[in-house]
């Protein structure tokens, strides 16, 4: 994994897919290196909090955390959504970016130099942490969503459309943290209410 010189800044996201709750993104700068920073998805759930503690540590790396909620997401679209929750990211990060490194095959302009990343959160440590520390993010917000709208396991599934999910949207209904632009959603609130139409 390629270390981050001083002044670049890794941005990455996580909750493009889920059927409910935000998405959130991570810019961060890596000041010194960390033994088992890697893509979070590949991580476990105890790995990417021992690292998340450990780039919690002075000294080790500055951060800022951005997210775009449900409601923004069906308004914008997850593209569009995910990069509001990137330059709200950018803009609680402490520090001047010299150079931006994205993860993914687009970057919303930053008004910095910015570079897209395919695989980024495998080659680039910078990215990596902050794939992790919007990981560990989005999934304690979804804890804390469950125990508000219990039922839909997102504890467990952190929104994301499983088969427990499903059956619950049909016996619990939609909550105002769902995307109601995502067809699985769309699907049962037109059902529910033939005419439904999703908020331009």
């Amino acid at each position: 994994m390629t270390p981050s010189p001083m002044g670049i800044v890794g941005i990455d996201e996580v909750g493009r897919g889920p059927w409910a709750g935000p998405v959130v993104a991570c810019a961060l700068v890596l000041h010194r290196e960390i033994a088992g920073i890697a893509d979070s998805k590949t991580l476990s759930a105890k790995a990417r909090l021992l690292l998340t503690a450990a780039l919690r540590e002075p000294g080790v790396a500055t951060f800022g955390l951005g997210a775009a909620s449900a409601a923004e997401i069906d308004r914008l679209n997850i593209r569009q959504a995910t990069f509001l929750a990137m330059r709200r990211a950018l803009a609680r990060l402490p520090v001047r970016p010299g150079r931006i490194l994205v993860d993914g095959r687009d970057a919303p302009d930053l008004g910095v130099e910015t570079e897209a990343v395919i695989g980024g959160d495998r080659t680039v440590a910078a990215i990596a942490a902050a794939s992790i520390l919007a990981k560990t993010c989005r999934d304690g917000l979804m804890v804390r969503l469950d125990a508000r709208h219990p039922g839909y396991g997102w504890a467990r599934n952190v929104g994301y459309g499983t088969a427990a999910h499903a059956l619950a949207l049909d016996r619990l209904g939609v909550t105002p943290h769902h995307r109601v632009t995502f067809k699985p959603v769309r699907a049962r609130l037109e059902a529910a209410a033939p005419g439904w139409a999703a908020p331009p």
